[in-house]
């Protein structure tokens, strides 16, 4: 199957737990280790982030608390599952409004994710075996996170992102995995723009306009949109 004939596949129950996201392919990017001008982009991004999160109750806020909301409809406890964006904000006040460097695109999801709130994800489309499906775990799933050498258990009726290979590449909108991770040969990307449903479709639109318009401004590509949950 070529890259761009990959689908992204809803399953139906998906629906049924106040998910909302939007979905994209951008291929022909050129990846970096960082970039000087959006580095600057960035660093007022996470200077108002900081600066409004010392104001913040992460558990009160209405969107991180739509998270905790999804993974409570599937039985996934939040001590253990943190979302990402919320994830994010830990790391950006414990390190007193810095992120860390990871590559230049990861640098921009993460900068899209702490501006909105929302969770967003990264893969290597390359590779990613066959089509992409959101769906609830039977329980057999592969799941290697990033950061860990060893498969995690996986329990059953937990919505993941799973490819053709029965592998997570993507664990509720919390952790992603190193078979997928984008580096500096990346060219061609699925990303993920997931919210919930304290996040109206339009917002998501919002975040996905400005993150294809710093991708292409850095890195290049040709966007394309491939699912969209409303």
């Amino acid at each position: 199957m070529s890259e761009s004939n990959k689908q992204f596949i809803v399953h139906p129950e998906i629906s049924t737990i106040g998910l909302r996201g939007i979905y994209l392919i951008v291929e022909n990017i050129v990846n970096k280790e960082n970039d000087s001008v959006f580095q600057s982009y960035q660093k007022s991004v996470l200077k108002k982030a900081y600066e409004d999160a010392s104001q913040l109750d992460l558990k009160e806020d209405p969107i991180l608390k739509g998270f905790r909301s999804l993974h409570d409809a599937v039985g996934a406890p939040n001590r253990k599952n943190l979302s990402a964006p919320e994830n994010l904000y830990k790391l950006l006040i414990r390190n007193e409004g810095v992120l860390p460097n990871i590559n230049l695109l990861v640098d921009i999801y993460n900068t899209i994710s702490i501006k909105y709130k929302l969770a967003l994800g990264a893969h290597d489309l390359s590779k990613i075996d066959g089509n992409i499906h959101l769906k609830f775990t039977d329980g057999t799933e592969k799941f290697e996170p990033i950061g860990d050498s060893t498969h995690k258990p996986i329990k059953a009726g937990e919505y993941s992102y799973i490819d053709d290979n029965n592998e997570i590449i993507c664990y509720l909108d919390v952790r992603q995995v190193k078979k997928t991770a984008v580096d500096l040969d990346t060219n061609s990307v699925f990303f993920v723009v997931q919210g919930n449903a304290d996040t109206p479709l339009a917002y998501i639109e919002e975040a996905v306009a400005e993150l294809v318009e710093q991708v292409k401004k850095y890195c290049g590509g040709q966007e394309k949109i491939i699912g969209k949950i409303e």
